[in-house]
């Protein structure tokens, strides 16, 4: 019987880098980490005050932010050694907690990852907002994308040409409606932050990407407000390539399946030299989201869309540090 080692400052700040790492809608990191060092848990819990009540009223942007944050921990605790046992909603009574990670070990043959390369892409992995080349894919790459997608309880759809048009026609028709919303137009431009500014969420100006000079890409314009702070406009790249992510059921632990597929996606295709931006704007308004759904199949459940291709690296957006977003342990009953 192996005795466990103790989780140490270090290990804990590994695990917690890893995970603050994750995409996270508007770069909210909407996110608080609960350590429980006798049962060697970390708990996952929802930030209230990080939440964008007109973009996203149900939550289910936060729950795939948290989910691609648990993916994240998980590969980071396997990394380190350790085996990562996740309980996604372990409580109903606690709303708030979404995922529990307890840490067991050390790890067998078995349990060695079979993706070399993915953690070190969790550093890698930016958003790109500029253009992509046009370049294709190979096959074996999307396949490898849409497998990792489906072994986290999702799918990823890759459409065809017609089926591309319609998803970029829903989602400028979505962001189309967002220009047109005053009060949504400004919670989006809380979320930019100013150069050189020390704000450890948002997106910083200079991550901006350009508007589409074509006007086939609908790229998220956070400036429509101030439109002084739009760069200039450039050619994005004619054949765009996009997978839909989407799951078989839309309850709050399939929001959390969903996010941990997302991660394993983009985590592939950066693996791979690949360079990914999220088209979420559909998502946000309930029948356009209900129309990017896969005609012949009512069990899909749109989440989002990936772009994905060849391009130049996406800005880095900031980080809280470790220490603001670990609260301590909940005392014991005894206590």
């Amino acid at each position: 019987m192996h005795t466990q080692a103790p989780l140490d400052a270090a290990t804990v700040e590994s695990l917690l880098a890893a995970a603050v790492a994750a995409p996270s809608i508007h770069n909210t990191q909407p996110w608080r980490f609960r350590l429980d060092p006798d049962r060697q848990v970390l708990e996952v819990h929802s930030a209230p005050e990080r939440t964008l009540p007109l973009t996203d009223p149900m939550h289910r942007a936060q729950y795939l932010s948290v989910g691609a944050a648990v993916f994240n921990l998980r590969l980071a605790a396997v990394h380190l050694g350790r085996r990562p046992e996740v309980r996604l909603l372990p409580d109903r009574h606690t709303p708030g907690l979404l995922a529990a990670v307890r840490l067991t070990g050390p790890l067998g043959a078995d349990d060695q990852p079979s993706d070399p390369g993915l953690y070190e892409a969790i550093a890698r992995r930016h958003t790109s907002r500029m253009p992509f080349t046009g370049r294709p894919v190979p096959e074996p790459i999307v396949a490898e994308m849409a497998r990792a997608a489906q072994s986290a309880d999702a799918r990823l759809h890759l459409p065809d040409i017609a089926g591309t048009r319609r998803l970029l026609r829903l989602t400028a028709a979505a962001e189309a409606r967002n220009r047109a919303h005053p009060e949504r137009s400004t919670e989006t431009l809380t979320w930019l932050t100013a150069p050189g500014s020390d704000v450890s969420y948002g997106i910083p100006v200079t991550a901006l990407g350009p508007p589409d000079a074509a006007g086939r890409m609908p790229m998220r314009d956070f400036t429509s407000p101030l439109p002084a702070l739009r760069r200039p406009a450039l050619f994005f790249e004619r054949h765009v390539q996009l997978g839909l992510l989407w799951t078989p059921r839309d309850q709050r632990e399939d929001w959390l399946r969903a996010g941990q597929a997302l991660q394993y996606v983009l985590l592939t295709a950066t693996a791979h030299g690949l360079r990914t931006s999220l088209l979420h704007q559909a998502m946000e308004w309930s029948d356009l989201r209900a129309a990017t759904a896969l005609p012949r199949d009512k069990r899909c459940h749109p989440q989002l869309l990936i772009r994905f291709g060849y391009g130049p690296d996406g800005a880095g957006t900031p980080r809280g540090p470790v220490h603001s977003v670990v609260r301590p342990a909940a005392p014991s009953a005894s206590e």
